[in-house]
């Protein structure tokens, strides 16, 4: 084979790497949201809560880590706008769907999302990017999230703060440790991977 034949083959992943920043920034941000709406329709409603338990914060955290604070903000104002035009991104509610489920009793949470991820990443990459402070920047975006959830369902409901609380924060708790640490692991496997392939 001539090298004048050799020279033609290219690899996708060249082209991908010569594309246009915005048209990398496009494709990052539909498939982070992609990947959102995805977790969120992994949900169980609960009986006592009208909050349902659903993976849509591990996606918050899991991209939060992942992208820089501007990518991460912009992929879940990205995924509330799909909700908000009616694509099936949320967690299925019988009650709600397009832009009034961002007014009903998890809009709280689902408009904390681009803060929470922008924070998460913010506070990871001015940390020494150890599991430990993977664990600890997503803690403080999930609980970001959490008390947003609780603050606007006590809004919305006329109830007070601690009754929200009780529905809106404490039956996630164990739960969210549980995706906390699993975003954490994500996050520094990934980074270990890097290691060994340097």
């Amino acid at each position: 084979m001539s090298k004048e034949t050799t020279a033609t083959f290219t690899s996708p992943f060249d082209s991908l790497a010569k594309s246009p920043a915005w048209l990398r920034g496009c494709g990052i941000v539909l498939a982070g949201s992609a990947f959102a709406a995805l977790c969120a329709h992994v949900s169980l409603p609960l009986f006592f809560t009208p909050v349902p338990l659903s993976l849509a914060p591990f996606a918050v955290l899991v991209l939060g880590l992942a992208l820089s604070p501007r990518m991460a903000a912009a992929t879940f104002a990205a995924y509330l706008l799909e909700g908000a035009a009616g694509l099936p991104v949320f967690a299925s509610s019988p009650a709600t769907g397009g832009l009034a489920h961002l007014f009903g009793p998890t809009g709280g949470y689902l408009l904390a999302y681009p803060l929470a991820a922008a924070l998460i990443s913010f506070l990871f990459r001015r940390s020494r990017r150890g599991y430990f402070s993977a664990f600890a920047s997503a803690a403080i975006g999930d609980l970001l999230i959490l008390s947003c959830g609780a603050l606007w369902l006590a809004a919305i409901t006329h109830i007070a703060v601690m009754q929200a609380t009780a529905l809106a924060v404490l039956p996630f708790l164990a739960g969210d440790a549980l995706k906390i640490a699993a975003a954490a692991a994500v996050r520094s496997g990934v980074d270990r991977l890097r290691h060994r392939a340097a």
